[in-house]
């Protein structure tokens, strides 16, 4: 059976079709190679299409957002999700150059603005396009809540196993097992003892598992993934705060 959902709402997913608690449940993060591959879709600059990036066609697309957005809130998308150093310089050529309404031209304006020369090893396009993707698709926030609702979706013994493709999704995942494993960082010896938290959803946290040289020979698109993976207790769902992301 396929559904198509997110990945927050698995739990009320399995609920309405009578399933209870499951064995395992794996989530491949972020964009996939199909969505990659159809240029009409706008995740990539490999082909010119439209600057769409919706993940579910619907709501604002990428050229809604560039061409609305202030120079200021462009930058902020750049850094805090494409972890881009000349942020600001690209946001103000963006803001220069609208409207922009296809990939080509995007991309073209990132690699003017950086001074992207042919023939570099990576091209500087790929972070805007990665942090405008991810802003879009409210991509971080939905990965929380995912783990969220897999750790209320598992039986106990039940395996949960994520792969990831960039850092920032890579360290919501290490830090979700971190706390739900109760291995969070010991504070100072020289401020009072922190109060316990709740018991350990997760544990047997493997260690990360990167791909081989082999696999990456085969689909050059792995090179980055990562894999973790932990095991499912008897403990129940820890209850969001609030004020937490769902």
């Amino acid at each position: 059976m396929l559904v198509e959902d997110r990945f927050s709402q698995m739990d009320r997913v399995l609920t309405e079709r009578g399933i209870g608690l499951v064995d395992a449940i794996t989530l491949d993060i972020g964009v996939s190679s199909m969505q990659l591959d159809r240029a009409d879709r706008g995740f990539s600059f490999s082909a010119d299409g439209p600057l769409d990036m919706r993940m579910e066609k619907a709501g604002p697309t990428a050229a809604d957002f560039l061409n609305e957005a202030d120079e200021a809130e462009i930058a902020r998308v750049l850094r805090e999700y494409g972890e881009e150093p000349r942020a600001r310089a690209i946001a103000r050529a963006i803001v220069n150059n609208r409207p922009i309404e296809r990939t080509g031209e995007l991309a073209a304006i990132v690699r003017r603005a950086t001074g992207y020369r042919q023939g570099q090893k990576s091209d500087p396009a790929t972070r805007t396009f990665q942090a405008i993707r991810i802003h879009l698709n409210a991509e971080l926030d939905e990965l929380e809540g995912g783990l969220a609702a897999a750790e209320r979706s598992l039986k106990p013994g039940g395996r949960l196993a994520i792969v990831t493709f960039h850092s920032l999704e890579d360290r919501i995942v290490k830090r979700f097992f971190r706390e739900r494993s109760g291995a969070t960082p010991a504070g100072s010896r020289h401020r009072p003892v922190a109060v316990q938290g709740p018991a350990p959803t997760f544990e047997r946290v493997a260690k990360p598992v990167s791909p081989s040289e082999a696999e990456i020979a085969r689909n050059p698109r792995s090179r980055s993934a990562r894999l973790r993976s932990a095991v499912r207790t008897s403990t129940p769902a820890w209850q969001a705060k609030s004020g937490d992301r769902k």
